[in-house]
């Protein structure tokens, strides 16, 4: 069942994006298998599941519409792409706890045993809504690296980052230094 996580009553938005960020990471390479997709969901509290390779097409297919709302150059481009796919996707809100197991948490795709795809972009798209929402900004970017280009989440404060990990960071630093001292 997607979506689904026993512990959902203490989740937020911030661990919804950071989930969504995860399974681009793994659905934007170039051949994801079921298994390390299956590992991500997990990861974020997600129970274990049995992904075919439709499913994990179906969901790399969605990554790449999501991909568009971290590409987004500020709020309102990051309010229009999410707009456009609440548009596509997303039906009524709606409350719904899955079964007696899983606290009350909000939806917006159609159903608890809907399509892969649409559940990864509602799901995604109401948390990064909601970034948008209270940040008054992006809510992310794509990696500054031309070798990288992963999309990455603003979570915290400070000062918007360029790059989607220190690793990444550091790699350009040095290259410039390097550049520099030529």
């Amino acid at each position: 069942m997607p979506g689904t996580q026993p512990d959902f009553a203490g989740r937020s938005a911030r661990d919804a994006v950071r989930r969504a960020v995860a399974l681009l990471d793994v659905l934007l390479t170039a051949e994801p298998s079921p298994d390390s997709v299956a590992d991500v969901l997990v990861e974020h509290g997600e129970p274990r599941l049995r992904l075919s390779a439709r499913d994990v097409a179906e969901l790399r297919a969605a990554a790449l519409e999501l991909r568009e709302v971290f590409a987004a150059p500020d709020a309102a481009s990051a309010a229009k792409v999410l707009n456009a796919l609440f548009a596509a996707y997303a039906g009524p809100p709606r409350l719904t706890a899955h079964d007696a197991d899983f606290g009350w948490h909000l939806h917006v795709d159609s159903s608890d045993d809907g399509p892969w795809g649409a559940w990864l972009i509602t799901s995604s798209a109401l948390a990064l809504a909601t970034l948008v929402a209270d940040r008054q900004s992006a809510p992310g970017g794509l990696c500054a690296s031309p070798w990288c280009g992963k999309p990455f989440a603003h979570l915290g404060g400070g000062s918007p980052r360029r790059y989607c990990s220190s690793r990444c960071a550091t790699r350009e630093r040095v290259a410039a230094h390097r550049a520099r001292q030529r």
